[in-house]
């Protein structure tokens, strides 16, 4: 499922118009962005999914042609979490 999919699909489930589900499907997007670029807090979606930033530490690793080890710098990540309810779906529950 795209973009435009899913907001035909939640405009109807909503019985919004598309314009609208558009408007409250990108606005979603930029608070989860928000949120998670501070990452002091985490965006939790109870049953359903958990958006957060996670620390990645400094550590070598291998170039894959030379197998020369390379130093690759701490950095930051985004950690997405299936809740329950999720893990239910992806079950075929």
């Amino acid at each position: 499922m795209n973009r435009s999919e899913l907001v035909a699909a939640l405009a109807d489930r909503a019985e919004v118009t598309r314009k609208d589900a558009d408007a409250v499907l990108a606005a979603f997007a930029e608070v989860v962005g928000e949120v998670v670029a501070k990452g002091d807090e985490k965006v939790t979606i109870p049953g359903f999914l958990t958006f957060e930033r996670t620390h990645r530490a400094a550590r070598t690793a291998r170039n894959p042609q030379t197998g020369d080890p390379i130093q690759i710098p701490a950095g930051y990540s985004a950690k997405v979490s299936a809740g329950s309810k999720l893990k239910e779906a992806a079950k075929g529950k």
